[in-house]
């Protein structure tokens, strides 16, 4: 069974940073990229982050491009998603998520919640 699970979220201020984790299994982890999305409260779920299943190439929404950061570890079967310089407008759910073509499916993780408030 494929599970993502996210982690590291939580309540930091403005300016403040924050690494998420996104624990993977039931899949050949390192043959899949994988993305980070987030949703805000009353807006659609937007892609964050991608990475490619080594790691050599990642893509950034605008809105987030040098001040975040997506790198993987496939020893470990986890993708991070390092934020810094946090706006309040950061403020989601954020979730990993991939897509196994071999069953045509996406999968997702629960989310994790960041809130970024003073």
């Amino acid at each position: 069974e494929v599970q993502l699970v996210e982690s590291g979220g939580g309540l930091v201020q403005p300016g403040g940073s924050l690494r998420l984790s996104c624990a993977a299994s039931g899949f050949t982890f390192d043959t899949y990229g994988i993305s980070w999305y987030r949703q805000a409260p009353g807006k659609e779920r937007e892609l964050v982050a991608t990475i490619t299943s080594t790691g050599d190439r990642t893509i950034y929404a605008d809105s987030v491009k040098g001040r975040f950061t997506i790198s993987r570890d496939n020893a470990k079967n986890t993708v991070y998603l390092k934020m810094n310089s946090l706006k309040p407008e950061d403020k989601a759910v954020y979730y990993c998520s991939t897509y196994i073509l071999s069953r045509k499916v996406k999968y997702w993780g629960q989310g994790t919640q960041v809130t970024v408030s003073s």
